[in-house]
């Protein structure tokens, strides 16, 4: 689900934004002192989402600003290594504060004045207005997912309708198929009836209508429920789907099997809205 949200205090400021994606992935860029303090900001945001591609940028400035930190211990043994390396292989040239100034990772360092426990609460405000948001834009999913949700139910319904009236046609079928199959020759009529009967309920798709209703029901019982929903509403997407390409494959309805095909547009609709939930 797509959001933004920051804060600002004491001269730290947060800026979180997060992208539709299945599973939770976080990428967070701050200065280099609080790479110790990451998997706190992670685990905040572990907390508040499931799933999402979330970028958070921490910066800070003013008070939180750092200043450099001299070990001259160690930078005075880099310049006396360099000396003794140019005397012991008589390299041209004068050892001088520029030839020092290239290992400058290794004597200076971050000398910073901040508040970390400041920048957890800024932190945590970014991510409760960046929720805000995304709470605001899943009310907007949930109300399309169920009109979606609807469509999809009024579609079974016209598929019970139509089902119910080719189950006479299909038996008159199968009943000319059978008399074409054996020519003139004479049929028991109760093994006709047994074997149409047989044939008939391969092809019946009542169950299957009744669990589709039930998905639905469940289905928007979920959109209502409180909490994590996202991965329980991709569940019943995926069973919604089975129960489709059931009654297509048993159907030998063209009417029945042209509505099937709708019900699957439908449901991949409604599968990428999903996908935005968490």
């Amino acid at each position: 689900m797509t959001g933004f949200g920051s804060a600002e205090q004491g001269g730290c400021r947060v800026e979180i934004r997060s992208l539709n994606q299945r599973f939770l992935d976080i990428y967070i860029k701050s200065p280099s002192f609080l790479n110790q303090h990451e998997m706190t900001f992670r685990n905040v945001l572990r907390e508040r989402f499931s799933r999402g591609k979330f970028d958070v940028s921490i910066s800070l400035s003013g008070e939180a600003t750092a200043g450099l930190k001299l070990n001259r211990e160690v930078a005075g043994r880099i310049f006396n290594a360099l000396r003794s390396l140019q005397e012991e292989f008589a390299i041209p040239g004068q050892v001088d504060i520029n030839s020092v100034a290239d290992f400058h990772d290794m004597f200076l360092e971050a000398d910073v004045s901040y508040d970390i426990e400041e920048i957890k609460r800024v932190f945590g405000e970014a991510v409760e207005n960046l929720h805000a948001m995304r709470n605001r834009e899943g009310q907007l999913l949930v109300g399309e997912i169920i009109r979606l949700v609807d469509m999809l139910g009024a579609i079974n319904d016209e598929m019970k309708v139509r089902s119910a009236q080719a189950a006479p046609e299909v038996a008159a079928r199968l009943k000319e198929r059978l008399r074409s199959l054996f020519d003139d020759q004479e049929i028991d009529p109760a093994r006709m009836h047994q074997e149409i009967a047989l044939l008939a309920g391969k092809a019946d798709i009542t169950e299957e209508l009744a669990r589709f209703d039930c998905h639905i029901q469940q289905f928007k019982e979920v959109l209502g429920s409180d909490g994590i929903i996202g991965r329980k509403l991709d569940f019943l997407v995926q069973e919604l789907n089975r129960e489709v390409n059931t009654m297509s494959s048993k159907s030998a309805d063209y009417e029945v099997s042209k509505l099937a095909v709708d019900m699957k547009t439908e449901i991949e609709k409604i599968r990428e809205q999903v996908q935005n939930l968490q």
